[in-house]
């Protein structure tokens, strides 16, 4: 298999991505309305990890891209759980995707104490010999979700997958201390936002 030819369409995809979702954290900037983007990132799986899920899951190279949904991955981070909502309702208002699956890790959270809302969109890339459609994960998170599963990620690499049980405590401690974060957060809302403004306000008059 060349890996180059594989990835490559999902390369594209990612990047078109990420400009079209930056696109509309943008354009609620220019309208002054509030985004409920903070900031979008993107990568395409590497392939030690895709040959990796594959063995572990017993998926034949034929069906590497109908079986292994996130490929190609793009992580949206929000302000607000809110927020996360919100995304989610714009991307099912837009045309140049379909969402064929979604995962609510924030009402059903797994065991480990993750929170996310993951959703699976179609993506038709225009390519060469005409259109490619293209599975594509989307990770719709807080800012405190993502600092969680940041250190549940590279404790997990580290130990393997096999974390020790004091260590696993005190994570799902601290997953339920990051949403009480977001909940309070939630609380004064208006007030962040209102804040936000009048900074961003001053820093346009200190730089005319």
């Amino acid at each position: 298999m060349d890996w180059n030819v594989l990835l490559n369409p999902y390369k594209q995809a990612v990047e078109e991505l990420k400009i079209k979702l930056k696109g509309v954290r943008e354009q609620c900037l220019i309208e002054k309305k509030h985004s409920p983007i903070e900031f979008v990132t993107g990568r395409v799986k590497p392939i030690a990890s895709i040959i990796d899920k594959k063995k572990r899951k017993g998926i034949s190279l034929n069906n590497i891209e109908t079986e292994i949904q996130d490929i190609a991955g793009i992580r949206i981070m929000c302000q607000f759980v809110d927020d996360i909502y919100a995304v989610i309702h714009l991307l099912k208002q837009r045309k140049d995707l379909k969402i064929v699956e979604e995962r609510d890790y924030i009402n059903h959270k797994k065991p480990s104490g993750y929170r996310s809302f993951h959703v699976v969109v179609s993506y038709p890339l225009q390519v060469g010999e005409g259109e490619k459609d293209l599975l594509v994960e989307i990770q719709i998170r807080t800012l405190a979700m993502n600092f969680w599963a940041t250190i549940e990620h590279s404790l997990n690499y580290k130990y393997s997958g096999a974390i020790p049980k004091n260590i696993e405590s005190r994570l799902e401690r601290a997953a339920e201390a990051a949403f009480r974060l977001d909940e309070e957060m939630s609380l004064i809302k208006g007030e962040i936002q209102e804040a936000q403004k009048i900074f961003e306000q001053k820093e346009k008059r200190e730089h005319t």
